[in-house]
């Protein structure tokens, strides 16, 4: 049988397909997916799930007018191959490849940069206004997921959406998901509408019927008239329509040609209208059905298996979650919130074992600020698990509802530092920075996934806020620190590691570890080097750092976050306000954003690998 992916041209050929080969041409892209996505790595589940519906878009739109806006983009694999990536995707993620997400500077045919979740309907709108204001008729379309309707920005657009009466296409692609398992009531009305089709059979059967008479058809009339009079009898509180925004379905959102049917059918319509899309993640490769949470975002799998390849045993979310769970047990007043994310956070046994002390809001990480702030003024002590690029989404919430009254809310910020392969709406190295800038606040960072154990505890006793920041992943290999224990940790004070006479490295997190590395290459080289960590970044151990500049004249600080306003930031300042002379140098991220690769290749790019490191010291000296 001929492959309908490799006779494929270009996106204009699908208007010609019939309905078969378009079923087909989605059998190959899935094919095609799940074969690449195993070498590389990415977002397999929701790219799976959208096969048919993406087909329906170009089949019913014309991009090289009309105006998709993907929200969180993960999910656009199928529109990159569709408009002339195909070829590129042994590079999928890659360092110097095409991003996992859509990106303007990498087509035309991107119209906005995506990456985080809720952001769609916004732009979407933004480009339909302009649109009028232009005069133009293209048709704008913004395709959201379910779980990013969770988000209080969606929410937003879609009330400002409802008043505006613009012409705007939302096509809900509900597939019950967003990472893990969707939560709170706009899943449960999304249920409503998506398992009883009563509605819809009603409506159709009543509509029917009555239209064969002159007396039918007034009646049908005045029932439109009385809005939503027969929906209220079935699904309650019709959110949509009585916002403003034409509903048209549930539909199969595996059915092209229903798709696409109704797609045409919204074109014609004057005003907002969503089309609610039913799909199931995963679709066409039952390990992804079967465990759509681990194929969202995968590393590279075994075909048949869908095993990874490499899968570290431990890491520091684990370990977080592990711990976390051993405190609860002896606190009945921790309690642990996270933002659709209990498995990535590491918080699944917790959940299970403490369901009534564990608290999913959906991917509403500004709402689950206020919530442990609100908790915390009510002795409870709220520890929120999120990562580092989504909670500063959040960041008003930190700095006015949980820093100014000072309430102790602890913040597990996960993947902070580079994460790699999602790119740069991915890379945590900014928490330092947000959170650096807001009086009482604590920042920690564990040198050691067992090191991050006791800060925990600590935080946990704390009557102010604590944020702990810890990397993707488990300790490199080669290198044992020690831990420090709780009755070590003493706010403000930093650890001595290594004692040299002619270089001082101040490092904090995981880059310790990347320090000693460096300091056993800088041996060979007769350079004897003095390793502090830096386990607390905020406040900055100002009685060693004074030691320092008074006994040594050369001093480096390493920090995976970007320079301005990193921690070095914060020790130069100190060292300013001292009367001595030394050579000062701050190692980190420079001002731009970091782009997708592997973690390694990352760190090597902006030379902060230890032979990176190693350079910066010579190079001192």
């Amino acid at each position: 049988m001929v492959n309908m992916l490799d006779k494929y041209g270009n996106y204009k050929d699908i208007k010609k397909m019939t309905v078969e080969e378009l079923e087909h041409l989605a059998k190959d892209i899935r094919t095609f997916l799940i074969e690449k996505v195993s070498k590389t790595g990415g977002h397999l589940a929701s790219n799976l799930g959208v096969v048919e519906l993406t087909l329906s878009l170009f089949n019913a739109f014309d991009v090289d007018r009309d105006k998709i806006v993907f929200d969180v983009g993960h999910q656009s694999y199928i529109y990159k191959i569709l408009t002339g990536r195909k070829d590129d995707f042994d590079s999928l993620r890659q360092l110097g490849g095409i991003s996992g997400f859509p990106k303007r500077n990498e087509s035309i045919y991107d119209c906005f940069d995506t990456g985080h979740s809720s952001t769609s309907i916004s732009a979407a709108l933004g480009m339909a206004r302009a649109r009028d204001l232009k005069n133009k008729k293209n048709n704008i379309i913004a395709v959201i997921g379910d779980g990013a309707l969770t988000g209080g920005m969606a929410l937003e657009a879609l009330n400002d959406v409802g008043y505006s009466k613009t012409n705007l296409i939302i096509i809900l692609n509900d597939n019950q998901m967003s990472i893990d398992k969707n939560v709170g009531g706009m899943s449960t009305y999304l249920s409503k509408l998506r398992v009883d089709p009563r509605y819809n059979k009603l409506k159709d059967d009543f509509n029917s019927t009555m239209e064969k008479t002159s007396v039918g058809k007034g009646i049908v009339y005045s029932i439109d008239k009385f809005k939503g009079s027969i929906k209220h009898m079935v699904v309650p509180e019709m959110l949509f329509e009585d916002m403003g925004i034409k509903y048209l379905g549930p539909i199969d959102g595996h059915d092209i040609k229903a798709m696409s049917k109704v797609m045409d059918l919204a074109k014609n319509i004057q005003g907002p209208v969503l089309i609610h899309a039913i799909t199931k993640k995963g679709k066409g490769y039952s390990f992804a059905e079967d465990n759509p949470n681990k194929f969202h975002g995968i590393g590279p799998f075994s075909l048949e298996s869908g095993e990874l390849y490499s899968s570290s045993k431990n890491n520091y979310s684990k370990v977080f979650g592990d711990e976390l769970l051993k405190i609860a047990k002896e606190d009945e007043n921790v309690v642990a919130i996270t933002a659709a994310m209990p498995d990535g956070t590491g918080l699944k046994d917790f959940a299970k074992t403490y369901p009534t002390r564990f608290f999913d809001v959906g991917i509403a990480e500004q709402h689950a600020v206020t919530l442990a702030a609100g908790m915390a003024t009510s002795g409870i002590k709220p520890v929120f698990a999120v990562y580092s690029t989504f909670l500063q989404r959040a960041f008003d919430q930190i700095l006015h509802d949980v820093c100014i009254q000072n309430l102790p809310v602890v913040f597990a910020i996960d993947r902070a530092g580079i994460v790699g392969e999602d790119g740069e709406t991915h890379q945590g190295v900014f928490d330092i920075s947000y959170l650096s800038c807001m009086p009482n606040m604590t920042i920690l960072a564990p040198k050691s996934m067992e090191e991050l154990r006791p800060m925990l505890r600590w935080a946990l006793n704390q009557d102010s806020p604590v944020s702990i920041r810890y990397p993707r992943g488990g300790d490199m290999e080669g290198i044992n620190l020690e831990p420090l224990t709780l009755d070590k940790i003493k706010k403000g004070r930093w650890e001595r590691l290594r004692l040299g006479e002619d270089v001082v490295i101040i490092a904090t997190g995981k880059m310790v570890q990347m320090a000693e590395k460096a300091a056993i290459i800088l041996e060979k080289h007769n350079v004897n080097v003095t390793i502090i960590n830096a386990c607390f970044i905020k406040p900055i151990d100002k009685n060693m750092i004074k030691d320092l500049v008074d006994k040594n004249k050369i001093i480096i600080t390493l920090e995976d976050n970007v320079i301005s306003g990193g921690m070095g930031s914060e020790v130069l300042n100190y060292v300013n306000t001292l009367e001595s002379f030394i050579k000062f140098k701050s190692l980190g991220f420079i001002d731009e954003f970091i782009n997708q690769g592997d973690i390694n290749s990352l760190y090597k790019k902006y030379n902060l690998d230890q032979e990176g490191i190693v350079n910066s010291v010579i190079e001192m000296l």
